[in-house]
C-alpha cells in the first residue's frame, strides 16, 4: 500500500468534473490541490531502540527481518484512517515504531514477546495495515521502545478439511491470497470487507470484521472455528468442536481483542464450495424508511440473499449526480438497494425469487442487473476516492454503528445531525450494509470542506457522532473495531465492570502490558 494513501497507486481515482462541481457548489471546497509531502520530506522521531536491543531482536528473527530504516518505519507508522492520512501530509515530526520485525514462526514470536516483556518494549501486531480507528498507532508511553511485528511471513494455508468445510490459515494470509489458496481446491471463504485486497486473516479475526457478503456467509467472527494466539505467558489454542458447553467460549477473548491479549498466528475458519451460480438485481425504493422495512422483511423471513444493502436518498442522489444514471429504468431519486445471490443454480434462483417478491411487496421497483453488477465491480474502490477528495481540500471519512430495527431511524437522524452540525456545511450519506433479524448496521460517509486544522476538525466531528451513537442506543463500532479512536467510549459501551473484566484478562495474558498499548481497554 502507498505510504500516504489507501492502496495501489495504479488504482487511484481522480475526481470527475461532476464531483468537483458538487464539492464547490454544495460545500464551498476551493478548486485547489493540497500539496503532497513526499516520503523523503517526512521527519520521523528518531528510533529509541539502542544497538544492544536491536541486535538481540535481530538474533531472534534474523538480521534480514529486523530493520530500523525510516522507509520501513514510515510504512508501519499507522493505519489508513483520515486522521492517519492527514498526518502524512504534515511536515512536523511524526511517531513511528522504533523497529519493524517480520517473525517467521510462533516460536520466534514467543521469544520476541519474552524478550520485550523483560526489557519493557511495547509490541504492535501488524497485518495488512488497513485499520481506520488508530489500531496500529505505535504508542510508546512509558516503554523503552515500541516495535511493530509484521506478520506477512505467516502466509500459508495449513490445512483444508473438505469433509467438514474448514480451513486453517496463518494470520498473515491476505484476503485475495486466502481466496486464491482455497479456490485452487474448489473452496471460498467468502469474506469481502472493503479492506479485502490488503487486510489479513489475523486482522479480520482481531477486529471482528464484517464483509459485504455477510447476509449470506456471516461476519468473520461467525466463520471462526478455532484460533491460536501467542501471549507473553504461553500459547492459547482454542476451538475444539463446532459447538461446546464447556464453559464460556474463550475464542471470544481473542476474536476482537485487537492484539492487546496476544498475537494471533492461525485461524481455523468455515469455508464453502465456490458458488456455481450468481444472480444480481438492483432496486429503487421511494424513501429510506420503505427500503429499510423491505430489508427487515427479507432478513426476518430468511430468504437468504448473499448481499443486501440500501443507500439513503443522499447517497443515491450523489451516485446519480456523478454517474448520470442508475440501472435500466430512469429514476430521479429515492433509494438504491443491491441484492446478490450465490450458490447452486437452483438455490440461487429460489432465494432470488422469494426475495424479489418481498421487495416488490414493500414498494420496490426493479432496476435490473446492471447497478448490482456495477457495485460489485467497484466495491473495493471507494477509499481511493477519499484520497482524491483529501488532496482536493475536502474532508472525507466514514464511520459506522448498528442498532435494532426499531431504532434505525432515530439513530440515523441523530448521527446525521451531529455530523452536519459539527462540519456545516456537510454532505452526510448513509447506507445499510449488514442486516440481522433484529437490526442492522448504518454506515456513514461524510464530506465537508477542510478548515485550517482538518485533524482537529475531524476529531471534533467524530466525537460528536460517537456521543450521538451512545446517547441514541447504537454501538460505538459495528466492524471497524475500537483501536485508539473509539477507546474513550468503551466504558459507555460495556460499563465499568466490563472494563474491569478486560483489564483482568489483560493482566493475566500480558502482565507487563507490552501488547498494543493504548488500544481497546480504557
Amino acid at each position: 500500500m502507498k505510504w500516504n494513501a489507501w492502496g495501489d497507486p495504479q488504482a487511484a481515482k481522480p475526481l470527475s468534473d461532476g464531483i468537483r462541481a458538487l464539492l464547490h457548489q454544495a460545500l464551498g471546497v476551493a478548486e485547489t490541490q493540497v500539496a503532497e509531502v513526499t516520503a523523503e520530506q517526512v521527519r520521523l522521531r528518531p528510533s529509541t531502540l539502542d544497538e544492544a536491543h536491536r541486535a538481540a531482536l535481530a538474533a531472534i528473527v534474523g538480521a534480514a527481518y529486523c530493520t530500523t530504516e525510516d522507509t520501513s518505519r514510515l510504512l508501519h507508522a499507522g493505519g489508513k484512517s483520515t486522521l492517519d492520512l492527514l498526518r502524512r501530509k504534515d511536515s512536523e515530526a511524526q511517531d513511528a515504531p522504533d523497529a519493524v520485525l517480520l517473525p517467521g514462526s510462533e516460536d520466534e514470536i514467543a521469544e520476541l514477546l519474552a524478550y520485550c516483556s523483560t526489557q519493557r518494549i511495547a509490541v504492535v501486531p501488524f497485518g495488512g495495515g488497513t485499520s481506520v480507528v488508530g489500531g496500529l498507532d505505535p504508542i510508546r508511553g512509558d516503554f523503552t521502545a515500541v516495535i511493530t511485528l509484521d506478520l506477512r511471513r505467516l502466509n500459508r494455508l495449513i490445512s483444508l478439511d473438505e469433509v467438514s468445510g474448514e480451513a486453517e490459515l496463518e494470520a498473515g494470509v491476505t484476503g485475495p491470497d486466502a481466496e486464491r489458496l482455497l479456490g485452487a481446491q474448489g473452496f471460498s471463504l467468502g469474506h469481502f470487507p472493503q479492506s479485502f485486497q490488503f487486510a489479513s486473516i489475523g486482522g479480520f479475526a482481531a477486529t471482528r470484521s464484517s464483509g459485504q457478503d455477510s447476509a449470506g456467509y456471516g461476519r468473520f467472527d461467525d466463520m471462526v472455528r478455532g484460533v491460536r494466539a501467542v501471549t507473553p505467558v504461553g500459547v492459547l489454542d482454542l476451538g475444539r468442536a463446532p459447538a461446546s458447553a464447556a464453559g464460556p467460549d474463550l475464542r471470544q477473548l481473542i476474536v476482537g481483542s485487537e492484539g492487546v491479549f496476544g498475537i494471533i498466528t492461525r485461524v481455523r475458519v468455515r469455508v464453502h464450495p465456490v458458488p456455481e451460480s450468481t444472480r444480481y438485481e438492483a432496486w429503487s425504493f421511494p424513501d429510506f424508511a420503505a427500503g429499510a422495512a423491505a430489508l427487515r422483511a427479507v432478513t426476518q423471513t430468511g430468504t437468504g440473499p448473499t448481499v443486501i444493502r440500501l443507500s439513503d436518498e443522499v447517497e443515491t442522489g450523489v451516485n446519480l449526480a456523478t454517474t448520470g444514471s442508475i440501472g435500466e429504468q430512469s429514476i430521479t431519486g429515492g433509494c438504491l438497494a443491491i441484492t446478490v445471490f450465490e450458490g447452486t443454480a437452483a438455490h440461487a434462483e429460489s432465494r432470488h425469487a422469494e426475495t424479489r417478491a418481498l421487495l416488490a411487496q414493500h414498494g420496490g421497483t426493479s432496476l435490473g442487473e446492471a447497478p448490482a453488477r456495477a457495485w460489485e465491480h467497484g466495491r473495493f474502490g471507494a477509499p481511493y476516492l477519499r484520497d482524491s477528495l483529501l488532496s482536493a481540500g475536502a474532508l472525507c471519512e466514514t464511520l459506522e454503528t448498528a442498532t435494532n430495527w426499531s431504532n434505525v431511524a432515530a439513530l440515523k437522524a441523530a448521527v446525521t445531525e451531529a455530523l452536519t452540525t459539527a462540519l456545516a456545511p456537510a454532505l452526510v450519506m448513509c447506507h445499510i450494509s449488514h442486516v440481522y433479524p433484529t437490526g442492522a448496521s448504518l454506515y456513514f460517509t461524510v464530506v465537508a470542506a477542510q478548515h485550517d486544522d482538518p485533524i482537529e476538525q475531524w476529531r471534533a466531528a467524530k466525537a460528536a457522532a460517537s456521543d450521538a451513537m451512545v446517547r441514541t442506543g447504537g454501538t460505538i463500532t459495528h466492524h471497524h473495531a475500537v483501536g485508539a479512536d473509539h477507546r474513550p467510549w468503551m466504558g459507555a459501551e460495556i460499563g465499568g465492570l466490563g472494563v474491569e473484566v478486560l483489564r483482568a484478562v489483560k493482566s493475566t495474558l500480558d502482565p507487563d502490558g507490552i501488547l498494543n498499548p493504548g488500544k481497546l481497554i480504557p
